[in-house]
């Protein structure tokens, strides 16, 4: 399934062009932050299968006012990086690559 243009972002990784987007209101457990933040990224010219990164952060817009880093352009290549050596091909088309970084993230209570 391919990213929704509107609120998605361009960036270059490695000379490569992708698209990254982070949910801009958080769903039912990230706003409770029982759950962390998670953002998108596909091949910006031939959309294929769509990373998932799952970071160590709450949503930015959690409803209990948790201190949150926000997902930033570096932390985004990163996880491309990390996801191409792990096995992602992001032009062929399948299933979502998940990319679980949330060690460390506690769930509120």
């Amino acid at each position: 399934m391919a990213l929704v243009r509107k609120g998605s972002r361009r960036i270059v990784v490695d000379g490569v062009a992708y698209r990254w987007r982070r949910r801009g209101r958080p769903t039912y457990f990230q706003g409770l932050a029982w759950s962390p933040c998670t953002f998108a990224v596909e091949h910006a010219d031939t959309p294929g299968a769509t990373l998932v990164v799952t970071t160590d952060q709450p949503h930015p817009s959690n409803w209990l006012d948790l201190e949150a880093e926000p997902v930033l352009p570096s932390r985004v290549a990163a996880a491309v990086r990390l996801a191409l050596r792990e096995g992602w091909t992001p032009t062929k088309p399948g299933s979502p690559f998940h990319l679980d970084q949330s060690a460390g993230f506690t769930p509120s209570s």
